[in-house]
């Protein structure tokens, strides 16, 4: 497969994948497209390489520097602002992993301590309770283990995942 080729694919891919995670595709791409430019790009750049228009570009861009993926470079001379993508692939999992809590987990437990008030009167609300409770639970340990790993700064945690996907 030639280089163009594969950089093509690759940013496809890219941004199918990222939809996995609770992004855009079109954010996907972006971010796709900027990890694995050699340089900083900017917005026009980004826009040529991904046939994207540049309000397009510009809101997904800024919607990346929000979740902390993408940061602006400023380039001496250069009046146009340049984007980057974090490289740096454990940040860039806790980043997500933090939205993802933030967009999934949290509204789940809020959604089960509301839930949790109901008194079992009858075999159908005690299921409820029982199933009720044991999510929360669930729910409260899987907050805890992803509140440790993201404020995990040391390379300790993160080194150990590691041997364990080897």
């Amino acid at each position: 497969m030639e280089f163009s080729e594969s950089k093509e694919k690759f940013i496809s891919e890219w941004g199918k994948l990222c939809m996995n995670w609770g992004v855009k595709r079109a954010m996907g791409q972006i971010h796709g497209a900027l990890l694995i430019s050699e340089r900083s790009l900017c917005a026009d750049e980004v826009m040529g390489i991904l046939k994207m228009s540049r309000g397009n570009v510009n809101m997904n861009i800024r919607e990346l520097i929000d979740w902390g993926l993408v940061h602006k470079v400023l380039i001496t001379g250069e009046r146009k602002e340049f984007f980057e993508a974090e490289k740096d692939f454990w940040k860039v999992f806790k980043l997500i992993v933090m939205r993802r809590k933030l967009k999934e987990l949290d509204p789940m437990i809020q959604l089960l301590e509301q839930s949790s008030c109901v008194e079992a009167k009858c075999p159908e609300s005690d299921e409820f309770c029982k199933v009720i409770k044991e999510l929360s639970h669930f729910s409260s340990k899987a907050e805890k283990v992803l509140d440790i790993f993201v404020k995990n700064e040391s390379k300790l945690l993160s080194s150990s995942l590691m041997k364990m996907m080897r």
